[in-house]
């Protein structure tokens, strides 16, 4: 009598599954976010298989973290005025246009060359009436790309690695709010309904307070799709597959910066389920673990034991 197949693969414990480090990771950040996310789980299935492979799958069950992601409703509100600890009524105030004019000048100082400012603009939430605890402040110098080079991509990643070093090296808040650098060309288009220009004080683009209603679910999925490959790539981290980090954090960055364009192209532009599954992403700080992934990850494959 012929004795059945076994599958002989071993069921790993649950604190297998959840003790690897992308788990960990993700799990106390819920908690660190307090209303945002929470920290319970939904496997189902435990069986571990291919750890990336478009979303990540425990045998013939998903890992659903939109099951369990939770959004602060407060987290998008409607204000009926702009954020009156930095704008008299429309106007930004003096003492924090002088600061935030200040805080570009020191960066551009501290380039290896020389660079002429066109414009310093404040934009995002808090540039609009949909400002809340959780927004930073968009600092965006804006310069000639082709004063440096005429190849303006090359340019781009050079500012995109300085301005990246600065708000690493800084943590610079402005009653409450984290100041974000950010170095545009002076040829870009950059979509948002609030833009004013500190250089100039004055508006470029006045915002509107129009009731807006924002899909959170459709944001919320597609920012939990975004969190399961960041999970992935953590497996592949610590499984040592270092090359194979680098390219997927790419990837993800990628896919998420074309997410993002996408939504801000539309009709709802920063109110869209796109720019708002990016915030979700940003305030759980998983933008800032993919680039530490690639940094970490480049670190190991060239390190070379004894």
């Amino acid at each position: 009598m012929s004795q059945k197949k076994v599958d002989q693969r071993k069921r790993p414990e649950p604190s297998q599954i959840m003790g690897n480090a992308a788990q960990r990771q993700l799990k106390n950040q819920r908690k660190r976010n307090g209303k945002m996310y929470t920290g319970k789980q939904g496997i189902k299935s435990q069986i571990a298989s291919d750890p990336y492979k478009g979303k990540v799958s425990f045998g013939t069950d998903k890992y659903r973290f939109e099951e369990v992601l939770e959004v602060d409703p407060e987290g998008f509100p409607m204000n009926d005025q702009l954020e009156p600890r930095l704008w008299n009524g429309d106007e930004l105030k003096p003492h924090i246009k002088e600061r935030l004019m200040e805080i570009a000048e020191d960066f551009v100082d501290n380039l290896p060359f020389p660079v002429e400012i066109k414009d310093v603009r404040f934009t995002g939430s808090l540039a609009n009436y949909n400002w809340s605890k959780y927004s930073d402040i968009d600092l965006h110098i804006v310069v000639d790309f082709t004063d440096i080079d005429d190849n303006k991509d090359l340019v781009k990643e050079m500012f995109d690695s300085k301005r990246l070093r600065w708000n690493e090296l800084h943590n610079i808040k402005i009653k409450g709010y984290d100041v974000e650098l950010y170095v545009e060309d002076i040829d870009e288009e950059h979509s948002s309904s609030g833009i004013y220009s500190v250089m100039n004080d004055e508006w470029v683009q006045h915002p509107e307070q129009i009731d807006r209603s924002i899909d959170l679910e459709t944001a919320k999925k597609k920012a939990s799709d975004i969190e399961q490959q960041i999970a992935s790539v953590e497996r592949l981290f610590d499984s040592g597959e270092f090359e194979k980090v680098m390219r997927h954090v790419d990837r993800i960055k990628n896919k998420i910066r074309s997410m993002r364009q996408a939504g801000l192209e539309t009709e709802d532009m920063e109110f869209s389920p796109e720019n708002i599954a990016f915030k979700l992403l940003r305030r759980n700080e998983l933008l800032d673990t993919l680039t530490k992934l690639k940094y970490k990850a480049y670190d190991q494959s060239m390190t070379l034991d004894d």
